[in-house]
C-alpha cells in the first residue's frame, strides 16, 4: 500500500509539474500576444538582425555577445506577433523548468520555480531591458545543470571565463549555484570570476567603464543605467501602443483609445492628430482631444529614440519627404546601444527612392536584404528602382512625388505653418496639408491668418459645410474667447494660463 501511495504521489507531482509549465507558457503567450503586442513591436523596431557571419562576429566580440545575439535572434520574430509571443513563452518555460531541475523535487520546489518567472515578467516592464538578460540567465542555468564532477575542478578555471565572455556577468549565477552544490569551501571560484572580469577589462575592454564590464554591456539599452523595478507604467505603454497603431495604420483604434485615455504629452497629440487627419476628421474634431500646444501637430527635433517617430510618419504622409528622412535618420542615430532599426532603415530607403537617390537607397536595401522579414520588401524595392516609370505610377512613391515640394528651401520649425501652406499651394489636392496649415494657425493663436484663409477651405477643402471644429473656433474668435462650451476656447485659456506661469 505504501508503494502504491508513493507511486500515486509521484505521478500527481509529475502531472502538476508539467501542468504548471504549460500554464506558464499559455499565460506568457497570451500576455504578450493579446495584451502587449505593442511592446514586442517597440523592441523589434530598434534592431535589425542580419543573417551574416560578420554580424555574428560583431556581436560575440563583446562579453555577453552570445546572449545578445540569441536575444536579437528571438526579437526579430516579434515582427510576426504570434510567433514572437510563442518564442517568449518557450523562453520563460525553459527558465521555469531549469529552475525546477536545480531545486529539490517536491510541491514546494514546483512553486518556487515560478519565482524567477515572475521576477523577469515584472522586470521586463522596463522597456529598456534587453532580452539578452533573460537569455543569459537561461544559459547560465543550463550550464549549472551540467554535472561534470563531484566538486569544483580545474574545468571551472576554463568554463568561468569562457561563460563570462559568452553570456556576460550573469555567469555569477552559475558560480553561486556551483558553490551551493559543492560547498562554501569553493568560494575561490567567485574570486576567480572577479579576477577574470578585471583582467578582461584591463586587456580587452579599456574603452568601456569598469562598472559596465562588471555588470553587463548588453543587458540594458541605456549605457550605465540599470533595470527599474517599475513594472508596466500605464502612460508609457499607452504611448508605445499609439506608436504601434500608427506604424500599422490602425487609425480607428487610435481615435477610439484617445477617447478613453489620454496622456498629456506632444507625442500623444501627434499620434491622435495624425489618425484624425487620415480619417479626414482633423478639422472637425481636433480640439475634442488634448492638444499639447504649438507642437501638437509636429514636434521639433528631439534627440531620443522615440519622440520623433509620429512626426516622421506625419511628414511622410504630408509629402515632406526630406523632413521624414531627416527625422527617421536622427531617430536611428539616437538608439543608445548603437544598433540599427529595421523600421527606420526601411523608411529612409523609401524617402531616397522617392527623391531618386537610388545609389544611397541601394545601400539601405542591401542591409534589409540580409534580414528575414524585410528581405522580400527590399528585393521588390530594388527591382522597382530599375524602372522610373513604375515609380511614378506607384500608389505610394508616385503619390509622394506629386505631393512633395516643387522647390527647395531651408527648413524652419518656427514657420512650420507657412511650410504647410506652401505644400498645399504646390498641390491643391493635398487636403492633409490644408488641414495641418489651418490647424497649426489655431494652435499658434494666429486668428487673423485663420480667418483670412477660411475661403481657401471652402474652395479647396472638399467639405459640404464648414467643419464643426472651424465653426467652434470662429465662434470663439468672434466672441473674444467668451464662448462657454467651446473646445477651442478651453485650449486658448489653457495656453494663456501656461504662458502666465
Amino acid at each position: 500500500m505504501r508503494t502504491f501511495a508513493a507511486e500515486m504521489t509521484k505521478a500527481a507531482n509529475r502531472y502538476w509539474n508539467w501542468g504548471l509549465s504549460v500554464l506558464v507558457g499559455i499565460g506568457i503567450f497570451l500576455f504578450w500576444y493579446v495584451g502587449y503586442p505593442h511592446a514586442m513591436s517597440y523592441h523589434e523596431q530598434y534592431q535589425l538582425f542580419l543573417w551574416t557571419w560578420d554580424y555574428f562576429v560583431e556581436r560575440i566580440s563583446l562579453p555577453g555577445g552570445l546572449a545578445d545575439w540569441l536575444g536579437e535572434f528571438i526579437v526579430q520574430f516579434y515582427y510576426v506577433e504570434w510567433l514572437g509571443a510563442l518564442l517568449l513563452a518557450l523562453l520563460f518555460v525553459a527558465l521555469q523548468r531549469l529552475t525546477l531541475r536545480l531545486l529539490t523535487q517536491g510541491t514546494v520546489s514546483i512553486c518556487l520555480s515560478l519565482v524567477p518567472v515572475a521576477l523577469f515578467w515584472w522586470l521586463m516592464g522596463d522597456i529598456n531591458v534587453m532580452l539578452s538578460l533573460p537569455v543569459a540567465v537561461v544559459l547560465a542555468l543550463t550550464l549549472a545543470c551540467v554535472r561534470y564532477g563531484k566538486s569544483l575542478s580545474w574545468l571551472d578555471i576554463v568554463i568561468v571565463p569562457v561563460a563570462y565572455w559568452l553570456i556576460g556577468p550573469v555567469v555569477w549565477l552559475y558560480v553561486i549555484i556551483r558553490v551551493l552544490q559543492w560547498g562554501w569551501k569553493h568560494l575561490w571560484s567567485a574570486g576567480w570570476l572577479v579576477a577574470v572580469q578585471v583582467m578582461v577589462y584591463a586587456w580587452l575592454l579599456p574603452q568601456w567603464p569598469l562598472q559596465m564590464a562588471m555588470t553587463g554591456l548588453t543587458y540594458y539599452r541605456i549605457p550605465l543605467h540599470y533595470p527599474q523595478w517599475s513594472g508596466y507604467d500605464k502612460d508609457m505603454y499607452e504611448l508605445i501602443r499609439l506608436d504601434y497603431l500608427v506604424r500599422n495604420e490602425r487609425w480607428d483604434e487610435v481615435v477610439k483609445r484617445a477617447g478613453k485615455y489620454q496622456v498629456n504629452t506632444p507625442f500623444w497629440s501627434n499620434c491622435v492628430n495624425l489618425a484624425l487627419s487620415q480619417k479626414r476628421l482633423l478639422a472637425d474634431r481636433m480640439f475634442d482631444f488634448y492638444q499639447s500646444g504649438e507642437d501638437a501637430l509636429i514636434m521639433p527635433r528631439v534627440r531620443d529614440l522615440t519622440s520623433m517617430l509620429p512626426t516622421a510618419e506625419t511628414f511622410w504622409r504630408l509629402g515632406m519627404v526630406n523632413s521624414a528622412q531627416r527625422y527617421m535618420f536622427d531617430t536611428q542615430e539616437s538608439i543608445l546601444n548603437a544598433k540599427k532599426s529595421g523600421r527606420c532603415t526601411k523608411r529612409i530607403a523609401e524617402c531616397m527612392i522617392v527623391n531618386g537617390h537610388y545609389q544611397t537607397a541601394a545601400k539601405q536595401l542591401d542591409l534589409l536584404k540580409k534580414s528575414l522579414f524585410y528581405r522580400a520588401w527590399a528585393e521588390e524595392a530594388e527591382a522597382l528602382m530599375k524602372d522610373e516609370a513604375k515609380i511614378n505610377v506607384h500608389p505610394v512613391y508616385g503619390k509622394m512625388r506629386q505631393l512633395r515640394y516643387k522647390e527647395s528651401f531651408l527648413y524652419s520649425y518656427e514657420e512650420i505653418d507657412k511650410m504647410f501652406g506652401l505644400l498645399f499651394m504646390d498641390n491643391q489636392t493635398n487636403k492633409m496639408a490644408l488641414d495641418y496649415f489651418m490647424g497649426q494657425m489655431l494652435l499658434k493663436g494666429n486668428v487673423q491668418g485663420f480667418q483670412q484663409y477660411m475661403g481657401m477651405v471652402q474652395q479647396y477643402g472638399g467639405y459640404r459645410e464648414m467643419p464643426l471644429g472651424y465653426q467652434d473656433a470662429m465662434r470663439c474668435i468672434q466672441l473674444r474667447g467668451n464662448a462657454p462650451g467651446s473646445a477651442y476656447a478651453k485650449y486658448v485659456q489653457r495656453m494663456m494660463e501656461r504662458r502666465g506661469q
